[in-house]
């Protein structure tokens, strides 16, 4: 006799607990390594502006005190009574900037693709300026273009003074106190920063872009052209940047090498803070060329076509 038999009742399975995500160690870790950069940035840029643009709007005088008193008609008397001078430092800063892009991407190309061994040593000579400081490498060049000296006779040998004459960038046989020594000046003092971002946009480029465009056949004027200077131009507009908005607003070169007649806005905003003591016109006069840069600056990336920075 066959007897049937019941399989047990299946014990319910234990029910599964959700599993919560393990919390993130570390999530605020970035946010406290930006902490430092920010108060920096807050403490010593944000609130100095702050401090101006209200100083900019402010009247009275040292001895009886200033306040504020929304006064924006300063704006329009400092722009008006100082345009020249704003746009010869813009003339004198494009002039540096062109002659630095000029002479620095020559070095740069070399640095970059065949200096070979010596490449160290080249860039050791391209920073070695930085190891002094800009008040003496500026005085350094009212000896080199001292009256007499060996610079200003070669350039009246080979006539180029007649030529810079005409163009009204010196006066005569004299080269220093003329806007050809401020340029030159500022050339000299900016040019590093001009070599060093195209040395590194150069050196990013693909050696093997070069070997395809020799392999079609391409004149190296083409390779440079269609290959080289494209892929060049983060590094060229890092240089133009870094060279024309501080040569813009400097100072020091247009007071040693220049005379009244090539001060630029950075004296006349030296000059209302520290001689005349007229603050709120300096405070104006530095937020006009902050902005007067800005809006220069940004229709020049715009129009270079490249967002992608060194």
């Amino acid at each position: 006799m066959a007897t049937a038999t019941e399989a047990p009742p299946l014990a319910p399975a234990p029910e599964k607990k959700e599993k919560r995500p393990p919390r993130r160690r570390g999530r605020w870790t970035p946010y406290l390594l930006l902490l430092p950069g920010l108060l920096w940035l807050v403490v010593f840029f944000a609130l100095p502006v702050i401090y101006q643009a209200s100083t900019s709007v402010q009247t009275g005088s040292l001895e009886e005190g200033y306040r504020v008193t929304w006064n924006f008609a300063v704006y329009g008397d400092a722009l008006s009574t100082y345009w020249p001078q704003f746009v010869r430092s813009v003339l004198y800063a494009a002039s540096a900037t062109v002659l630095c892009l000029l002479l620095g991407y020559p070095l740069a190309y070399l640095i970059a693709f065949r200096a070979g061994r010596w490449r160290n040593l080249i860039m050791i000579l391209v920073i070695a300026p930085f190891f002094t400081s800009f008040l003496i490498r500026t005085l350094a060049w009212k000896t080199i273009l001292a009256d007499g000296g060996p610079v200003v006779d070669a350039l009246n040998t080979l006539h180029v003074l007649d030529v810079t004459a005409w163009l009204g960038w010196t006066a005569g046989d004299r080269v220093l106190a003329t806007p050809l020594a401020v340029v030159c000046g500022l050339t000299y003092n900016f040019l590093p920063f001009m070599i060093l971002p195209l040395y590194t946009s150069l050196e990013r480029i693909d050696p093997r872009l070069h070997e395809a465009a020799n392999d079609l056949y391409a004149r190296p004027s083409t390779t440079f052209r269609r290959v080289t200077f494209p892929l060049s131009m983060p590094g060229v507009v890092s240089g133009t940047l870094l060279t024309f908005i501080p040569a813009t607003g400097d100072y020091i070169n247009a007071d040693l090498l220049g005379s009244t007649d090539t001060r630029m806005v950075g004296n006349v905003i030296q000059m209302q803070f520290l001689r005349v003591l007229d603050y709120p016109t300096a405070a104006a006069l530095s937020f006009i060329l902050m902005a007067a840069i800005l809006v220069m600056v940004t229709f020049y990336i715009r129009r270079s076509g490249t967002e992608d920075l060194v």
